[in-house]
């Protein structure tokens, strides 16, 4: 089995090394017997979807180059909150790449517990997108509480007549939106009705 590891720290200062989680890595892969395709090495923070290294490894995972993505622990790979997280190890699953947490034995989609992992991440990204939802009626119900309207403000019938007669002008909506201040897509939207 060919494998990738994966191994972050957030800066290179403060003491902070990446060789601790490398050397172990290393050695966990000449016992299992797996070649190890290539390392892949971030100073970044997990935080960020932008790590040079981390899409580098995504890229060459999309083209099936290694079997299995070997990480410290999941914090290692990412930081980006449950729905990114669960989204990257789709990506892997998708591209039929497995992965694994050293120090996690339950983040393991190549071990017995592959099944109950795919469906531990499928009940968080369902909780993700209930809370994500609760959130957004709770906003809703906040401003509705302090007497904001949602959805968007109504035209008034000077605005209406604007837009009218600039379109049979032939002005393009953006700018009949940017002459009276509004969104494109708002003057579009008048102009469907």
């Amino acid at each position: 089995m060919e494998v990738a590891i994966y191994a972050r720290v957030s800066t290179t200062g403060k003491g902070q090394d990446t060789e601790n989680q490398l050397i172990i890595l290393r050695q966990y892969c000449i016992k299992m017997g797996y070649t190890v395709y290539g390392e892949y090495i971030d100073h970044e923070s997990g935080g960020s979807a932008t790590r040079p290294q981390f899409l580098k490894m995504y890229a060459a995972a999309s083209k099936r180059k290694f079997d299995m993505v070997l990480f410290w622990s999941l914090d290692r790979l990412t930081r980006e909150g449950v729905r990114k997280t669960i989204y990257y190890l789709q990506q892997l699953e998708d591209n039929h790449v497995l992965y694994k947490s050293y120090t996690e034995q339950f983040i393991d989609s190549s071990g017995v517990f592959r099944d109950v992992v795919v469906s531990l991440l499928a009940v968080m990204a369902q909780q993700e997108k209930i809370r994500c939802s609760d959130r957004v009626k709770a906003g809703l119900s906040r401003s509705r509480a302090n007497g904001r309207i949602g959805g968007r403000p109504k035209l008034t019938s000077e605005l209406t007549e604007q837009i009218s007669e600039l379109n049979s002008l032939g002005w393009s909506m953006r700018k009949i939106g940017e002459k009276l201040k509004i969104s494109h897509r708002t003057v579009g939207n008048y102009l469907k009705n």
